[in-house]
């Protein structure tokens, strides 16, 4: 495992041909492992309710934003919608309310889900081992969770409310998937909230303590960096695209076979030259506001998207740049115990 010092070096390293040394490597052990590929995925928002004070989220408990729940039969619209535009693999969102979204509410959704999508994600509020395992035998295939910043001291000042504050609970979420029978877990840091090479630092070593400990499963990471949301004075720390193309870089050297994705928080030109230094998975035409795609409510976004692309618009860019866009490998099978 790379040391502090050393991650802390190369971020900090200026050098071009030193960059260039490292994306040169990082390209070819991505095409060793997974070749021309890209996934592509898109997200849903159930709810934007929450329970959790983050100082740096627009859909924290006490914020004045209009606030929605989707019923099942606007589920499936905004599905409907999703599906039609080819899209087969979808990430599930809620915000962090049990109270709103309970795991019984959410694993409707994933019912309804699997009429339209073949592989289905979630990004919620931590569960028991118990309800991850009643998700995964309801047609759940990955779980979404960020520790976002591993800086237990920073963390409790981000936290200051709800079940998120608990930070072992969070921490050992993805021992809990993995226990639970689902296949893939995604983990990540929120870039912005500590110091990137500490948070960073501390994410890899996460990640190699859960390869050891859960081979079985099927890891990926994510590199978020925090967006200004609306009515907060949150102020994060700058973590430029040079850093964020060196992290995926190292990623990719450290974790040769692991999925490394890239929502469309980023913009077009940072997402079209990152294709082939690491990144496996993208989002296209995405929307973070609760009945996006149907506008089935006027209510707060989570964060601004940057790439407003149409999935057909991405998959061209794809073809042009000669990978093969991939909505899905995955075959219906019933998830048993």
């Amino acid at each position: 495992m790379i040391t502090l010092s050393e991650l802390k070096d190369i971020l900090a390293d200026e050098d071009p041909q030193a960059i260039e040394d490292l994306a040169v490597k990082a390209k070819t052990i991505t095409s060793r492992f997974f070749g021309r590929t890209i996934s592509l995925y898109a997200p849903i928002y159930l709810s934007n309710y929450c329970d959790n004070g983050c100082l740096y989220c627009g859909f924290r408990h006490g914020l004045r934003i209009k606030r929605k729940k989707l019923t099942f039969d606007e589920m499936a619209g905004e599905m409907a919608r999703v599906s039609g535009a080819g899209i087969q693999n979808i990430l599930l969102l809620t915000g962090g309310s049990r109270k709103q979204t309970p795991p019984s509410y959410i694993k409707k959704a994933v019912e309804v889900a699997g009429e339209y999508f073949p592989s289905i994600s979630l990004e919620v509020y931590p569960m028991t081992e118990d309800e991850y395992r009643q998700l995964y035998r309801s047609g759940v295939d990955g779980v979404t969770v960020y520790q976002e910043t591993y800086n237990r001291k920073r963390y409790s000042y981000l936290h200051p409310t709800g079940k998120k504050s608990d930070y072992e609970y969070r921490y050992l979420t993805p021992e809990r998937i993995a226990k639970s029978g689902i296949r893939n877990i995604s983990m990540g840091a929120l870039l912005g909230l500590w110091d990137v090479a500490e948070d960073i630092h501390e994410l890899f070593k996460h990640l190699s303590c859960m390869e050891r400990n859960y081979p079985g499963v099927e890891y990926s990471l994510s590199f978020p960096r925090i967006l200004s949301v609306p009515g907060t004075k949150f102020k994060s720390i700058n973590v430029s695209d040079l850093t964020l193309i060196k992290l995926m870089c190292l990623a990719r050297i450290l974790f040769p076979r692991v999925g490394i994705n890239l929502s469309t928080r980023e913009g077009e030109k940072l997402r079209d030259h990152a294709l082939g230094i690491g990144v496996t998975r993208i989002s296209a035409a995405s929307r973070t506001s609760v009945g996006g795609y149907t506008g089935t409510g006027e209510n707060d976004t989570q964060f601004d998207v940057r790439d407003r692309r149409s999935v057909r618009e991405v998959v061209s860019i794809l073809k042009a740049k000669n990978f093969d866009p991939v909505f899905t490998d995955w075959r219906r099978i019933k998830n048993g115990p």
